[in-house]
């Protein structure tokens, strides 16, 4: 990083997409802010941590999945998990104007809800924040190819769920 550590600038640039990246994994908006807390005082305490970073925000992104990885580690069990997540399903998307809009959003969320977390996080960093399978792949530590199966398989997911409602309202 060329310019003088920053931690306000790092957070006024990044936390929305940190925030949308964390709460797809998390599916817990306070489990989300932890971790963003969490990574925050990180980069506070250790200001280095970014010295010689190109890509911020990817940098960023990656700790902030590691962070996420941490905490769905030390939950008990992976089963408690999803019972969490589908109790704590957080809408995505903000209200749409026209009632069929709304009603594909609120689809939308769901469907996204009940992938994987793996696929969750592909698909959220592809679409949302628009990076390449080898950008993924990188900030995931998983093989290419994994990052595109994850992806194709999560929007088969996607289609196979949300079809039936984009044929009612179409």
């Amino acid at each position: 990083m060329a310019a003088p550590f920053d931690l306000e600038r790092l957070y006024d640039n990044h936390v929305q997409a940190l925030f949308a990246f964390l709460l797809s994994l998390t599916c817990s908006e306070a489990d989300t802010r932890d971790l963003l807390q969490e990574l925050f005082i990180k980069l506070a305490q250790r200001p280095g941590l970014l010295e010689g970073i190109r890509d911020e925000r990817a940098f960023l992104l990656r700790l902030s999945h590691n962070l996420a990885i941490d905490l769905m580690r030390r939950r008990s069990t992976r089963q408690r998990q999803y019972e969490q997540m589908a109790v704590e399903a957080v809408d995505l998307f903000a209200a749409a104007p026209e009632p069929d809009e709304s009603a594909f959003r609120e689809a939308l969320s769901g469907a996204l809800w009940e992938l994987p977390p793996e696929q969750r996080a592909v698909v959220h960093l592809k679409l949302w924040e628009d990076l390449t399978f080898e950008q993924i792949a990188e900030l995931l530590d998983i093989p290419l190819n994994t990052a595109a199966s994850r992806y194709r398989y999560g929007l088969d997911k996607l289609r196979q769920r949300l079809r039936p409602l984009y044929d009612e309202i179409k």
